[in-house]
């Protein structure tokens, strides 16, 4: 299987070329579909899914759809993934993007569609797909269909915690220093990102790409 967690997104030179390395297609033969239902329940401003969409819309795609899980059936949503090279998963909220990967069914689908695509995540996109969403600062939310708050159990392909947006300033106390403390707590490593970093997963082997700055611990 192959993924590009990120923090940030296509923000970088280096990110992009890790995107397509996994592809192994060019830019103007690639499909992507990019699935915005992680930022649902967000308030405010969307100005940062917007930019999430200009950074890909520079990269030159063939084609760029925009298909979210909780808004169609899975006999329309299926097919147009199925018809992409990368699935793209957006920030937001984690436990609502983990809740409607299971109420949708693509959480038990995923490891078949990744067989002979990519899986690229932006930040929330990126946590989901560790066993444990214990490091997300998202708010939990209620529904009635599971009584009650969400488990913190991720897709569960990664052992490893994973934390974006390391040193920004919308996450003050996400700094080396609060991390380390974290750590201790747990028996697996952080790999902690900025929003230039991200890491390029393939069979099994991770590789750090960044022009920023990123921790493991």
């Amino acid at each position: 299987m192959k993924f590009l967690l990120t923090s940030g997104g296509i923000t970088n030179k280096s990110i992009a070329k890790a995107l397509f390395q996994l592809v192994g297609k060019k830019p103007r033969n690639t499909t992507l579909v990019f699935i915005p239902t992680a930022a649902n329940v967000e308030k405010g401003d969307k100005g940062w899914v917007i930019d999430d969409l200009i950074n890909l819309k520079k990269q030159n795609f063939k084609s760029i759809d925009i298909v979210d899980i909780s808004a169609l059936p899975r006999k329309l949503w299926e097919p147009r993934l199925r018809a992409a090279d990368i699935l793209l998963f957006s920030g937001g909220n984690t436990f609502h993007l983990m809740y409607w990967l299971k109420k949708s069914g693509l959480a038990k689908l995923l490891p078949d569609l990744l067989k002979t695509r990519v899986y690229a995540g932006i930040s929330a996109g990126s946590v989901v797909t560790t066993k444990n969403l214990e490091l997300s600062e998202s708010k939990k939310l209620y529904y009635e269909d599971i009584k009650g708050i969400q488990d913190e159990k991720g897709l569960g392909f990664f052992s490893f915690y994973l934390r974006p947006h390391l040193n920004s300033s919308y996450f003050p106390k996400i700094n080396r220093k609060f991390l380390e403390e974290t750590a201790k707590k747990l028996k697996d490593p952080i790999y902690a990102l900025d929003d230039q970093s991200a890491l390029k997963i393939q069979n099994g082997k991770i590789e750090v790409i960044s022009e920023g700055k990123w921790l493991k611990i």
